[in-house]
């Protein structure tokens, strides 16, 4: 019989909040080594996550856009709003202003491994959170999970 999510699945992830300050979040990950966090909201909802790549920004800095100067005049040579984006993320000190994963891919506790893989490896994320019929985050996912089991199954 093929093996669920559920099956292999981290239950009872670690979750933060919008609220929860980045240097809790970076401190988490590096403790437990892992490369993201589930957001939920007061209600244990899913409204995002947080990951590695978030954080990343934090010594990346912000890269202005190009422009060119005419008569006067400054002229974009991208949108100036993806800098504001950036700028924002360099300087957020919370969860919610520097995660940027809002709509998140899930999935639920019943489906086959297989189903997991195909929608990591076609979306091109690397962990789904595991929401029951409520919504509520119950597990998460992640691509180790998979691998993992498919060696249990080898050896």
């Amino acid at each position: 019989m093929p093996k669920t999510v559920a099956d292999v699945m981290t239950r009872d992830p670690i979750t933060v909040s919008p609220e929860t300050p980045l240097n809790e979040v970076i401190q988490v990950l590096a403790e437990r080594r892992i490369s993201g966090l589930p957001v939920i909201d007061q209600a244990g909802k899913l409204v995002g996550v947080i990951s590695e790549t978030d954080l990343m920004w934090k010594e990346t800095g912000a890269t202005p856009p190009a422009y060119v100067m005419l008569l006067d005049s400054v002229i974009y040579l991208e949108n100036p709003a993806r800098y504001e984006r950036e700028l924002h993320k360099v300087l957020g000190q919370t969860v919610g202003e520097v995660m940027t994963d809002r709509h998140v891919i899930t999935i639920a506790p019943n489906k086959s491994l297989g189903e997991a893989a195909h929608l990591m490896h076609d979306r091109n994320v690397h962990r789904l959170p595991v929401l029951d019929d409520t919504s509520r985050v119950i597990g998460i996912l992640t691509r180790g999970d998979i691998i993992r089991a498919m060696a249990a199954e080898q050896g």
